[in-house]
């Protein structure tokens, strides 16, 4: 049988246990053109929760009754496509399901796991989360040397990435996280130059903060959180100073709260744009090669959360949300 995790309501906020439900199914079988795969981890990120919603986006919502989307890595069980072998590793955005039907598409691609550290990278520092921040770093932002980098969400898998990216060109990396612990740890495990914790704080306190950490301004902004982040860090740019807008966390499970110092963007000359990694899907192995090369050689530190079992999906992925996950929060399947 097939057990996969099902949406069985849309979520109203934070999503609830009965939002979801586990079924099993018949084992599926390749149709012409198709392949399945038996997935053996799934990727849990912020971004599903925005599918979960009946909401215009940049790929349709999760139907009820469906497995819920994620990115996942597996092996070949079958195929209808010469290009794609049994046993072949392969990486692409399917469910959360112990097999998926799949016809393959940009997303989907063979791996080479004899080039990873574990086959997890390809989840985590390898993988869309490693690739969003290698992209948005070395193509949208392009820090220069001496210039200095804010990133909300540091902590996270993205942040804490594009944060020792952006040190490698120089620049000089302030991170907001939540919590002491996870603060300290951006200093001593991730070497971003300082660390802001803003549980507790509303957008003056916040601001405050954020002067003191960065005295002379800040030249690019990695935004994953929005709102009181976002507000507190515009009022500390500099001129034609760069936003690049990755994520939106504070709104997820809530009402858009919207950016209320906007108006910084003309005092300063400022740009903020929207960044998909989608923009460099056809760059995907380029990405990962690099990646795969400055961990080789010590350069870049990255951690994972596995949970095993597809009976742990919900309370893993609400970790997301509560902030308990102590890396790349990812789903053992199989």
């Amino acid at each position: 049988m097939n057990r996969r995790f099902i949406l069985a309501a849309r979520p109203d906020g934070l999503p609830k246990e009965s939002d979801f439900r586990l079924e099993d199914s018949p084992l599926p079988a390749p149709g012409p053109g198709q392949i399945v795969i038996r997935n053996h981890y799934a990727s849990l990120d912020p971004a599903i929760r925005g599918w979960l919603d009946d909401a215009p986006s940049y790929l349709p919502p999760v139907a009820l009754g469906d497995a819920v989307r994620a990115s996942t890595i597996g092996t070949v069980e079958a195929s209808n496509v010469d290009r794609f072998q049994p046993s072949d590793w392969v990486m692409g955005l399917n469910r959360i399901e112990q097999y998926s039907v799949v016809t393959p598409d940009d997303f989907m691609h063979p791996i080479d796991v004899s080039l990873a550290p574990s086959v997890t990278s390809y989840l985590s520092s390898m993988g869309a989360v490693g690739l969003t921040a290698w992209f948005g770093v070395s193509e949208i932002m392009k820090p220069k040397a001496g210039q200095t980098v804010l990133v909300s969400g540091a902590a996270g898998a993205v942040g804490s990435m594009v944060g020792q990216l952006a040190k490698l060109q120089g620049a000089r990396v302030v991170g907001i996280a939540g919590g002491a612990a996870k603060c300290a740890r951006l200093i001593d495990h991730y070497g971003f130059d300082a660390a802001i914790d803003y549980r507790g704080k509303d957008v003056a306190a916040l601001a405050a903060d954020i002067g003191e950490a960065c005295p002379q301004g800040i030249d690019h902004v990695y935004e994953n959180v929005g709102g009181t982040c976002l507000d507190a860090t515009l009022l500390h740019i500099n001129t034609r100073a760069q936003i690049i807008l990755c994520g939106l966390i504070a709104e997820y499970n809530g009402e858009p709260q919207g950016a209320r110092n906007i108006w910084q963007l003309i005092v300063k000359s400022a740009t903020m744009r929207g960044y998909l990694l989608m923009e460099f899907v056809d760059r995907f192995p380029e990405g990962s090669r690099a990646i795969a090369a400055l961990i080789a050689q010590g350069k870049l530190r990255f951690d994972e959360h596995i949970e095993e079992g597809i009976d742990r999906a919900y309370p893993a992925f609400m970790r997301l949300f509560d902030g308990s996950n102590d890396g790349k929060m990812i789903l053992k399947l199989a």
